[in-house]
């Protein structure tokens, strides 16, 4: 009688694979990635990972409002992910208006399974290049494809690798709460392709800055962060590891506390002028309101800003004073961006927006209410001194 052999038995070759039940072929295929990464022969280790499109190698669980989250770590192909891994949404970097499918990146791989992200790029669903440095091409019919859609990501200037992170999680943030929403998205080591950043510096940035949106509520699921097989695998590996141990700290929890302010003004430095003119009404109108008007700056070397959070988390409220300037300022999409996640969670809301000037806002900007005072008008602004201060009482 014929015995089928497990994954979990030796499996020394590709050829042992065809001992094995189908369900044990990915068990068997890690296995053997394994000892081939081990004894570093990068062309056995590729084999074993074309045979089943992606191979996952770790994973970071996050709780989150008692809902599981994850962030995790696979080697292989995004272009042809598997249909057990299959996302809604495929993340990929470019150069602006470059869609030159290259040998060595996702574009160039994504062309080759026969998907042009040139031709999508001619009819985009949503264009966010202004606001976000990003695009979300439209639904995407092909058979074996086990992604929806793409969201290309060509920011006009490049910063330093966790910067350029930040910048891919506020491309991010707009399409979250879509129709319908996001659950699972996958994206390569984002600007280590064709871009020249190091794998290590872009792997460590993405872990932190998922681990802390996830944390204060980012409503996906999973996160998929694919690895080349001709990367450093064990020096990677090494990396993820690392970064679990140090997120797992509970000083990355959120703490519940008083707040020492009433509201935390979030303005363009370009509209100053409304601000102050905003606080000195405020305070007039009831001297022992706490407001929080400190100009914050984005921090270069962090993916996640920390101090933002803590600032905002402090505060009661959040005045945005929306402006044409407000939304071109990344450290004022950053502070609106962590505020929203509260006021979803909170019953009476946590922002309070206030439109100054018209500008273009994405969608998810003009769900929550806002008081209009355009075009700058500080006569309507004084006009809702006791709506702003009922509001920041509730």
């Amino acid at each position: 009688m014929h015995h089928s052999r497990r994954a979990s038995d030796s499996v020394t070759s590709m050829e042992d694979c065809a001992d094995l039940h189908c369900n044990d072929c990915v068990e068997a295929a890690v296995i053997l990635f394994s000892h081939w990464i081990r004894r570093k022969d990068l062309r056995l280790a590729s084999v074993c990972v074309r045979s089943v499109g992606v191979i996952l190698i770790d994973q970071l669980s996050i709780s989150s409002n008692d809902d599981a989250r994850s962030v995790a770590s696979y080697v292989g192909d995004l272009a042809a992910i598997p249909a057990h891994e299959a996302v809604d949404l495929l993340v990929v970097s470019a150069f602006p208006d470059d869609y030159a499918p290259t040998s060595t990146s996702l574009i160039g791989a994504l062309y080759r399974n026969g998907v042009s992200v040139e031709d999508l790029a001619k009819d985009k669903a949503v264009d966010l290049r202004h606001f976000s440095s990003c695009w979300l091409s439209q639904e995407i019919y092909k058979p074996g494809l086990n992604f929806k859609r793409i969201l290309c990501f060509e920011p006009r200037l490049r910063g330093s690798p966790p910067e350029i992170v930040g910048d891919v999680f506020r491309s991010l943030i707009p399409f979250c709460n879509g129709r319908p929403p996001l659950s699972e998205i996958a994206m390569p080591l984002l600007a280590a392709g064709d871009q020249g950043e190091s794998p290590i510096v872009m792997l460590d940035a993405l872990l932190d800055a998922a681990f802390h949106w996830f944390t204060i509520g980012l409503s996906l699921k999973r996160i998929r962060i694919v690895i080349r097989p001709d990367s450093d695998q064990n020096t990677l590996a090494a990396v993820f590891s690392r970064a679990k141990a140090r997120l797992k700290s509970p000083d990355h929890t959120r703490s519940s506390k008083r707040y020492n302010f009433d509201a935390f003004l979030s303005y363009s430095r370009n509209d100053q002028n409304a601000a102050d003119c905003l606080h000195t009404a405020l305070t007039k109108a009831r001297p022992s309101l706490r407001l929080f008007v400190d100009r914050l700056e984005l921090q270069p070397g962090a993916a996640w800003q920390q101090h933002i959070f803590e600032a905002l988390d402090d505060c009661h409220k959040v005045i945005p004073l929306l402006s044409p300037c407000y939304t071109a300022s990344k450290v004022c999409k950053e502070e609106f961006n962590i505020a929203l996640f509260r006021h979803r969670d909170t019953p009476a809301g946590v922002l309070l927006p206030i439109q100054l000037r018209s500008t273009n806002l994405p969608t998810y900007m003009k769900l929550v209410q806002f008081i209009d005072v355009r075009e700058g008008d500080h006569n309507k602004l004084l006009g809702h001194l006791e709506d702003i201060l009922k509001c920041i009482s509730q």
